[in-house]
């Protein structure tokens, strides 16, 4: 199927009585701790966008993997590329993103046939601070600078990494005093620190110690950057055994059941109060952003049953949203 053909497919219309506050940003970034469904999560929202009417891409930073086994096979790369009716995907190289950039703006196209590109990659990265990251973040800039897509979803590298992302361009800008470096870092930090613009979206599991890396995150984030931070995923939150807060109702139920069906119910019972625990922990710490609440799906960790969990989250995202 044609590109014109997948994007005339869709029924949706991206009107503004469609998109709820998170949608109308222009760059998302999803991050969170490794395991905890974080690309599912950052898959699951470039679909609930794109099914809205968005022109969608889907970034992939640190290429594991994880979005091309769900959205594009093995087939992804650098470029862009249509794989559903208004989702485009790509994998972050920053080597290819640092030949766009000599390419568009120092306009030096020569430079890679004298020097071999790995050689001139590796003198720019290591130059200063952040000049790396900035080439990752530069270029999800440069998409939404040139409106190229109505939002870029950003399946983020891991809690420990995304700060110095989004802080590169500041901190690469003030090293750099005034030229060009600085004027380009300039724009970027225009929309990172747009919270009309740009927003950052943890994605934690009610575990303890993923809920204190996730505070931890939330508090660097705000300390070391001035992106948004409005939203909190909260993933695979077991749902109530029964419909009722009579306590007491419940533990009498169980003391008359045999052992065989006791059992399972108090040790299901025992992993919700700790996952209620963690939760309060979570709120009380950060109680000024809006949770989008994500039930268990059976089947994580099944590659056979990826197809299923990653529909199921698209519909149960889009009905949080």
């Amino acid at each position: 199927m044609s590109k014109s053909a997948l994007v005339a497919s869709t029924d949706a219309s991206a009107s503004a009585a469609d998109l709820t506050p998170l949608l109308r940003h222009r760059l998302v970034f999803v991050t969170g701790k490794g395991g905890v469904g974080k690309s599912t999560v950052a898959v699951a929202l470039a679909r609930v966008a794109a099914r809205r009417g968005l022109r969608t891409l889907l970034c992939e930073m640190d290429a594991k993997g994880s979005v091309s086994a769900r959205v594009g096979g093995d087939s992804l790369t650098f470029d862009p590329r249509l794989v559903e009716p208004n989702l485009w995907a790509m994998v972050m190289d920053t080597e290819q993103s640092l030949r766009e950039y000599l390419r568009l703006f120092v306009r030096i196209p020569l430079l890679t046939k004298v020097t071999p590109l790995a050689a001139v990659f590796d003198f720019v990265a290591d130059a200063a601070p952040g000049v790396k990251e900035i080439l990752g973040i530069g270029k999800l800039c440069h998409e939404v600078r040139q409106d190229n897509y109505d939002i870029v979803i950003v399946d983020s590298e891991a809690t420990g990494h995304i700060v110095s992302q989004i802080a590169a361009p500041r901190i690469v800008g003030q090293l750099a005093g005034i030229g060009m470096l600085r004027d380009q870092t300039e724009w970027m930090i225009k929309i990172l620190e747009d919270e009309s613009l740009c927003t950052v979206v943890p994605v934690v599991v009610p575990e303890e110690l993923v809920v204190t890396e996730t505070i931890d995150l939330v508090e660097s984030i705000r300390s070391q950057t001035k992106t948004d931070l409005s939203w909190l995923v909260l993933n695979r939150v077991e749902a109530p055994l029964v419909a009722t807060t009579d306590e007491s109702t419940w533990h009498t139920l169980c003391e008359v059941l045999p052992p065989t069906l006791r059992e399972p119910l108090e040790r299901a019972t025992k992993v919700r109060q700790i996952q209620s625990a963690s939760v309060n922990e979570l709120k009380d710490a950060v109680s000024d952003v809006e949770y989008i609440v994500m039930p268990e799906i059976g089947g994580w960790g099944d590659e056979d049953s990826n197809v299923d969990v990653d529909e199921t989250m698209v519909v149960r995202l889009g009905e949080e949203l």
